[in-house]
């Protein structure tokens, strides 16, 4: 049997989750009898184990960026995404509120309730197709906060093969659920 941390919440359903750092969490509901809890961790086994060798693989084929790598990045970043989002914005019609930059490593970008939109580094990583796709979709943000038929037409009408640009994006995700 794997071993996992037990993280008891608000939540109505238990989930096994598979971190980027090999570890397992096991999400339960505040009032879920331990003797549910060991019998979902055990029926659940043998997805637990191939998750955690595909994880451990991909450490091995990956491992984490150097301090030194993350701030070559994030300067990087700051040289090249606020002149595009201006650009965008521009030919838009759209004003953002601000332009930061992370080292987030689950998303490249989010757009803000305020409009305020957030990049990570690791997207100067990606083709620059797909940093223009992560740019104007953010920004698309600004006017719709939902994906929609209108968030996806006014990113259409910017950038009509998004839907090839968005194959250019690989990202690790923080962990696998079943």
């Amino acid at each position: 049997m794997f071993s996992y941390t037990l993280i008891r919440t608000r939540r109505r359903t238990l989930a096994l989750v598979v971190t980027r750092n090999c570890e397992v969490e096991l999400r339960a509901p505040l009032h879920c009898p331990q003797r549910s809890v060991d019998a979902f961790a055990a029926a659940h086994q043998e997805w637990v184990e191939a998750h955690l060798a595909r994880q451990r693989s991909r450490a091995a084929a990956s491992p984490p960026p150097s301090p030194e790598e993350i701030a070559a990045l994030r300067a990087r970043a700051r040289e090249v995404l606020p002149e595009k989002v201006a650009a965008y914005a521009r030919r838009m019609g759209l004003t953002p509120a601000g332009v930061k930059i992370t080292a987030a490593r689950t998303r490249y970008g989010s757009c803000s309730g305020k409009n305020s939109l957030c990049f990570s580094c690791f997207l100067m990583n990606a083709p620059e197709a797909a940093v223009d796709l992560v740019v104007v979709h953010e920004l698309c943000h600004i006017r719709y906060k939902n994906h929609g038929r209108e968030f996806y037409a006014l990113l259409g009408s910017i950038l009509p093969d998004y839907k090839a640009r968005k194959k250019l994006l690989t990202m690790d995700r923080k962990g696998d659920e079943p």
